[in-house]
């Protein structure tokens, strides 16, 4: 048990979806808000070594959420700088965090790191099974880096650090972003706008074929803590709901939620991404107890009801 109460931690991306709920999550466990240290850019940027070092400083244990994301279409668009970014940041961080002889460090990955085509539920000994979907893949391998990096300093130093990979994530306060969101706040977004302008269909890239497994901010934030407190082995563990959807089922419940009567039209020259995703969510259970609480219905519809009473005004 690693009692975070006593703990100086640093929680970077700490100002971002995810980092809101797990800030909240460790302020629940009684981390008082003097303990958490949030970096933000530009003051410290985690791609510079000497930022990282101030960072790190007097501190516990840290929890790297810091990431360039974005949807199929951003990561097209950006692979060189999200393979840079990523790859850097979790290096200079995991680096300075073992000079600073740093308690613990929890190394936030993605389901982007897995093979393109994988039987499901995939288990974590299926992740050097294949090479990532193509449009992913420059993401993907620069986080998986990052495990191979924990795992390497847990070898040669002792250095406790775990490494978590998460499906997609959704919730109240998610990017809306149309150039780089992610799938459920991109349609959600696209379904408001057009019942706005009066529009009788939108278009969704791909097929709808593609399958999701999505987890709820929450959820995802407490699975994070509960590793912090209490996971210690170097092996990755998969975060998720342990529940699988088509895209076109998700654009269906997005429309009938937000009651879009229009018509769905497909692009299919657009890229479906990985064909599907779905995780065996055993081991994050049986070493430390975590299990997904928000049904996939629920969650949805407290999106969406969030995006319409915040954004769509």
């Amino acid at each position: 048990m690693f009692p975070l109460k006593e703990k100086k931690i640093v929680v970077t991306g700490g100002a971002g979806f995810l980092g809101h709920h797990v800030y909240d999550a460790l302020i629940s466990r009684g981390v008082s808000k003097e303990r958490i240290f949030v970096p933000q850019f530009p003051e410290y940027d985690l791609r510079k070594r000497e930022d990282c070092e101030r960072i790190v400083k007097n501190q516990d244990a840290v929890i790297h959420l810091a990431a360039r994301v974005g949807g199929i279409g951003y990561a097209r668009q950006h692979p060189g700088e999200m393979f840079y970014d990523n790859l850097v940041m979790g290096v200079e961080m995991l680096e300075a965090s073992r000079k600073a002889l740093i308690e613990k460090f929890v190394a936030v990955g993605s389901v982007c790191s897995y093979p393109k085509f994988i039987s499901v539920p995939a288990r974590e000994e299926d992740l050097w099974n294949g090479y990532p979907e193509e449009t992913n893949a420059a993401y993907g391998l620069a986080k998986k880096m990052l495990l191979v990096g924990a795992q390497a300093y847990h070898d040669q130093y002792g250095f406790n650090a775990i490494s978590l990979l998460q499906v997609n994530l959704y919730g109240p306060g998610d990017n809306f972003d149309p150039v780089s969101s992610h799938v459920i706040p991109a349609l959600i977004r696209k379904v408001f706008e057009a019942k706005s302008a009066g529009q009788d269909f939108i278009e969704v890239w791909g097929t709808g074929s593609a399958t999701r497994e999505f987890l709820y901010v929450e959820d995802a934030a407490e699975g994070i803590v509960l590793a912090l407190e209490n996971y210690n082995k170097p092996d990755p563990v998969n975060l998720g709901s342990g529940t699988e959807i088509s895209i076109k089922d998700l654009v269906h419940k997005i429309a009938n939620i937000a009651d879009f009567k229009g018509e769905i039209r497909w692009d299919p020259s657009k890229p479906d991404g990985q064909p599907r995703r779905l995780f065996d969510v055993s081991r994050a259970k049986k070493e430390f107890g975590f299990q997904a609480k928000t049904t996939f219905d629920v969650g949805l519809k407290k999106t969406i009801e969030w995006y319409e009473k915040t954004v769509a005004l």
